[in-house]
C-alpha cells in the first residue's frame, strides 16, 4: 500500500513554520523597560503627559487640606448656590483704614473671603470693602482666582505663606461643605490613577453651615459619614487624615498634646501627626518640641509621625532633630545633602522622604531642577515618593510631578514604578488596607505595561484624555487646553 504521509523533509518544514512563525514577533517584542526608554526619547510632551496621566499611581502622602484642592473648585463652591446650599459669602476687594473699627481676625489681604454672618458684624465702613461674591465682575472674579494661586511672576514663598493661605476663607472648616470639596478632589485624583490620599487637617475651629462652632468630634463624624457615601467610594481613592500643627505658634505644644489624644480615640480615620510652617521662623525648629513628643510617646500607643523638615535654603540640623522626635517620614528635605551625617542615616533605612518637586520650584527652594536632591536620594537607597503638597495653589496635578521627574532625571521604568510602591509601603495604613492597595497597584501596573508599553504606544497615548493643569501646560509647553478647573 502506498503511504499517504508526507516525506520527513516536508514534515520538518511544516514544524519549522508552525514553531517559528507565530512566536517570532513575541520573541522580539521589546520589554516594557525598553519601550519606556524609547518613549522618553521619541514622545512629544503631550504624548508623554498622556502616558504619565494614565500611569497607575500610589498615594499622595504630603497633601494639605485647602491648598490641595483645585482653586477653581473653591471659587465654584463659594459662588454657586447649588454647591454651597444657599450660603452667601463676601470678598474683600479694597483695603482702606477705618479709624476705630475692630480689625478682622485675619491679616488684611485682598481677596479675603468671609461668610455673610461675619460680614454683617463689621461696621458699615468696613463692610463697604467687601463685595458679595455673586456680584463680582468677570475681572474681579479672575483676580480672586489668581490670588488663590501662585501664577504671577515674582510670587513665591512670601506671597504663599503670608497671603494666599489667608484667602481660602471659611469653606474648608465648614463641615457641610469641606467634605463635599474633598469628594470632588478624590474624583480628580481617581482619574489620575491615585489610590490613596493622606490629608493634613485640623479638626479644631470648624463650623456648621451657619458659621456656628462645632466640636472636633463633629468634624470627625462629618468626614467619616461623607467618605462612606457611594460617590466617595466610587472614586476608588482611600483617604486618611493627619492632624497638622503650625509649629511656630505660641500654643503649639498644647496642640500636639491635643492631637495625640484625639488621634488615639479616632484611629479609624486619623492616622498621624505633622508639623508645618515656615522653617525660617526660628520659633518653629524641631528641637523645640522634643520634650512634648517624649511626653506623649510615654502616654499613648504608637502614633506615626510625618513632619515637614529641610524645607530650607541653608544647611541646618532640622531633619536630624525631626528624626529625634520619632518621625517616620520627612516632608521635603531639600537641604538634606548639606547635612552628610543625616543623609547617611537615611540611606537604606526605614525613613521615607516625601518629595514635592513643583512646590519646591515655585517657592524657590530649588530654583534649578538639576540641583534637586530627589534623584540622588532615589539612586542611593533613600526611600522616596512623589507628592502634590498644595497642588491647588500651584494650579497643578499629580501627573505634573511625574512629568517633572521623568523628563528632568531620566527615570528608568523600574524607578518610576517604585515611587508609587514606596508611597503605599510607607503609608500610615492598617496592614490589611495597605496589602489591598499594594496588590491593586501591582495588578494595574501589569495592565499598564500590556496596554501602553508596547510598540504601539503612540496609538495608546492618543486614546488617553488627561486632566491638563495650567502649570503643566505652561511648564511643559503642552498644546492640549488646560482643563483642571472642570468639576467632575
Amino acid at each position: 500500500m502506498r503511504s499517504t504521509l508526507p516525506p520527513v523533509s516536508a514534515l520538518l518544514s511544516l514544524v519549522a513554520v508552525a514553531f517559528f512563525a507565530p512566536t517570532a514577533p513575541r520573541a522580539h517584542a521589546a520589554p516594557p523597560a525598553a519601550v519606556f526608554d524609547d518613549i522618553k526619547v521619541h514622545a512629544t510632551p503631550d504624548e508623554l503627559y498622556r502616558l504619565l496621566f494614565a500611569l497607575p499611581k500610589g498615594g499622595d502622602l504630603h497633601h494639605h487640606s485647602g491648598g490641595g484642592v483645585p482653586m477653581d473648585y473653591v471659587v465654584e463652591y463659594y459662588t454657586n448656590p447649588a454647591r454651597n446650599r444657599g450660603q452667601k459669602f463676601y470678598l474683600r476687594t479694597t483695603i482702606t483704614h477705618v479709624p476705630g473699627a475692630p480689625a478682622p481676625a485675619l491679616p488684611a489681604v485682598l481677596f479675603h473671603v468671609v461668610r455673610e454672618s461675619t460680614w454683617k458684624a463689621y461696621s458699615p465702613a468696613l463692610r463697604a470693602q467687601w463685595k458679595l461674591v455673586t456680584d463680582l465682575t468677570p475681572d474681579e472674579k479672575a483676580a480672586w482666582l489668581s490670588g488663590l494661586k501662585l501664577d504671577q511672576p515674582g510670587e513665591s514663598r512670601d506671597e504663599f505663606f503670608e497671603k494666599t493661605w489667608f484667602r481660602l476663607g471659611p469653606i474648608f472648616g465648614d463641615i457641610t461643605l469641606g467634605p463635599d470639596l474633598l469628594i470632588e478632589n478624590m474624583k480628580a485624583f481617581g482619574r489620575e490613577g491615585v489610590r490613596y490620599v493622606e490629608m493634613q487637617v485640623s479638626p479644631w475651629g470648624a463650623t456648621d453651615g451657619d458659621g456656628r462652632p462645632v466640636s472636633a468630634e463633629d468634624y470627625y463624624l462629618a468626614y467619616k459619614a461623607r467618605l462612606a457615601q457611594p460617590d466617595a467610594l466610587a472614586t476608588g481613592v482611600t483617604v486618611r487624615l493627619q492632624i497638622v500643627v503650625i509649629r511656630f505658634l505660641p500654643g503649639a505644644e498644647d496642640k500636639i498634646r491635643d492631637a495625640f489624644a484625639f488621634i488615639d480615640a479616632h484611629r479609624d480615620l486619623f492616622v498621624g501627626i505633622n508639623l508645618a510652617g515656615r522653617e525660617d521662623n526660628g520659633k518653629g525648629q524641631a528641637a523645640r518640641f522634643t520634650h512634648v513628643f517624649r511626653e506623649m510617646q510615654r502616654k499613648f500607643p504608637r502614633i506615626p509621625l510625618a513632619i515637614h523638615a529641610g524645607e530650607s535654603d541653608e544647611a541646618n540640623t532640622n531633619i536630624r532633630d525631626t528624626l529625634l522626635l520619632g518621625a517616620d517620614r520627612i516632608g521635603h528635605a531639600v537641604n538634606i545633602l548639606k547635612d552628610p551625617a543625616t543623609y547617611l542615616l537615611l540611606r537604606h533605612n526605614r525613613y521615607l522622604v516625601e518629595i514635592n518637586l513643583v512646590s519646591n520650584r515655585l517657592l524657590d527652594y530649588v530654583t534649578d531642577p538639576l540641583q534637586h536632591p530627589f534623584p540622588v536620594l532615589l539612586r542611593t537607597g533613600v526611600p522616596v515618593c512623589l507628592n502634590t503638597d498644595d497642588r491647588g495653589m500651584w494650579d497643578s496635578n499629580f501627573t505634573d510631578e511625574y512629568f517633572t521627574a521623568v523628563s528632568n532625571y531620566n527615570l528608568s521604568w523600574a524607578e518610576t514604578a517604585s515611587l508609587a510602591r514606596n508611597s503605599l509601603v510607607h503609608a500610615f495604613l492598617d496592614e490589611a488596607t495597605k496589602a489591598r492597595l499594594l496588590a491593586d497597584y501591582e495588578k494595574a501596573l501589569t495592565a499598564y505595561e500590556a496596554r501602553y508599553l508596547t510598540a504601539d504606544w503612540r496609538t495608546a497615548a492618543a486614546a488617553v484624555t488627561p486632566i491638563v493643569s495650567n502649570y503643566g501646560k505652561q511648564a511643559f509647553r503642552l498644546t492640549a487646553p488646560a482643563n483642571l478647573g472642570e468639576l467632575r
